[in-house]
């Protein structure tokens, strides 16, 4: 059994999604060599990302839509995409060629359910999405600012932590999970009804 499979067994979801997960990371390999989306050079490497991508997943049942900012090569959104069909996802990726490659995985993946804007959050005018997600492009107590202005009162925002901080928003939610050797967890925080 795989890592990808494992992974996807231990989080409860279907294992029928490696194989589109499998050509997620094929496509994102081929498009990484020429234009460097990230420092992932070996499908090794993209399946860290797309394990780490994975935990986000179980946190989004019952979402109708998410926003994923500063989108980059895909990790999270395009992977919570392929996961949860039912979610309509925005991708913002201001980088034209990171942008394009999100559009590329959207059409070659037929993720109906994933539209990408080349568009920076500051331009961004719509603030009323289920949850908000963003992985490695702000400082997490940044990234909770802004997110919550992109959601509805209720709204979820979810960030990704590498090494546990002590300056989160009052009220968050730490969830833990192991990406190998390493200690991670998905923070949530709330926008207040």
């Amino acid at each position: 059994m795989t890592r990808l499979v494992k992974a996807l067994a231990g989080l409860g979801l279907d294992r029928s999604i490696a194989e589109k997960l499998r050509d997620f990371n094929a496509l994102f390999s081929k498009w990484n060599a020429s234009i460097n989306l990230s420092a992932a050079r070996s499908p090794s490497d993209v399946d860290d990302h797309i394990l780490d991508s994975l935990h986000l997943v179980p946190h989004l049942t019952e979402l109708g839509r998410v926003i994923d900012v500063g989108s980059g090569g895909g990790f999270p959104v395009v992977v919570a995409a392929i996961c949860c069909p039912a979610i309509n996802f925005v991708a913002l990726e201001p980088v034209h060629k990171k942008h394009a490659f999100l559009r590329t995985a959207a059409r070659e993946l037929v993720l109906v359910n994933l539209e990408a804007f080349a568009a920076r959050v500051d331009d961004h005018d719509v603030h009323d999405y289920d949850a908000a997600t963003s992985r490695a492009t702000f400082d997490l107590p940044e990234w909770f600012a802004t997110g919550l202005t992109l959601v509805r009162p209720g709204g979820r925002v979810f960030g990704f932590e590498a090494v546990p901080r002590d300056d989160l928003p009052p009220g968050f939610e730490r969830h833990p999970y192991a990406l190998d050797d390493k200690s991670r967890a998905i923070v949530v925080v709330r926008r207040p009804a």
